[in-house]
């Protein structure tokens, strides 16, 4: 699996976890808006703890960290934080939580390995108790678009063909859809860009491997030869590449909010009962 090969190699992989650990940085600061204490929050995909790292009593008394891969949980095992943890091996197909035991959960740039998110997303809501929260981070369709364009350019200029090398990412138009269908109420759904230069598009694919994303992202085909790479990174230098010699990438990150349904939450009014008149506000 390669979540457990990036972590085996421990160096390597601290030096790619700027991107997940300013994520979940992020994701810190949308919890905090919410001005809510949780007792417990727990986190799906949590990887080695990057969500952990950027987290304090003010946020949470106990983060629940939930991962697959035993290898990248334990990783930095070592490590002191400023909540307590709990660290749980679980697959994010079968989220193994009891129904109405969790006031949050959280999801850290995980979600996309999932094969069935609306099946995972129905398991998230049972779990959450009734005005329990979800708080995730997803990787966009526009994540990684220079890669995508230049591995395409390339292997039409040398092959005469295209085939996909970037796996597909969500739709942030079809999140709220996707919540609701869920059975959370009101969903919330905002997209971010991060942009990350990189030496060399083959600095790129490395830092992939290294976070343990490359299955992920980047779909792996045996027809994609050495010439069609060296192209491709001539192809992203001079389409997108930085007076400095360097090359952008783009992570576009859709981050999705959605509340188990509680009499206690706010509804829309019906028809007819709203109180400012249209002429005014024109």
């Amino acid at each position: 699996m390669q979540r457990d090969r990036a972590a085996e190699n421990v160096e390597a992989s601290r030096q790619v976890d700027y991107l997940k650990d300013e994520i979940a940085s992020r994701i810190a600061d949308r919890i905090l808006d919410i001005k809510r204490n949780f007792s417990t929050i727990v986190e799906i995909g949590a990887g080695c703890g990057h969500f952990a790292k950027n987290i304090d009593e003010f946020i949470t008394d106990k983060l629940i960290m939930c991962e697959y891969s035993e290898k990248m949980l334990n990783r930095d095992k070592e490590t002191t934080y400023k909540v307590q943890v709990e660290r749980r091996v679980m697959d994010e197909e079968i989220i193994s939580l009891k129904e109405n035991s969790c006031e949050a959960i959280i999801s850290n740039l995980s979600l996309h390995w999932v094969n069935d998110l609306p099946g995972t997303m129905i398991q998230i809501q049972k779990a959450l108790v009734p005005d329990g929260v979800l708080i995730a981070s997803l990787f966009g369709g526009d994540t990684l678009f220079e890669l995508r364009a230049a591995l395409q350019l390339a292997e039409q200029e040398r092959l005469g063909g295209i085939s996909p090398h970037v796996s597909p990412m969500v739709d942030s138009r079809d999140m709220g859809g996707l919540l609701s269908r869920a059975g959370l109420a009101i969903p919330t759904v905002d997209v971010d860009t991060v942009v990350v230069n990189y030496p060399s598009m083959f600095h790129l694919m490395a830092d992939l491997n290294a976070m343990g994303e490359g299955n992920a992202i980047i779909t792996r085909s045996k027809t994609i030869k050495r010439d069609v790479l060296y192209a491709a990174d001539a192809i992203y230098r001079e389409l997108y590449g930085n007076k400095d010699g360097s090359i952008p990438a783009t992570f576009q990150i859709v981050y999705i909010i959605g509340w188990k349904p509680d009499p206690s939450q706010p509804k829309p009014l019906s028809p007819g009962q709203g109180k400012v008149s249209m002429k005014t506000v024109l």
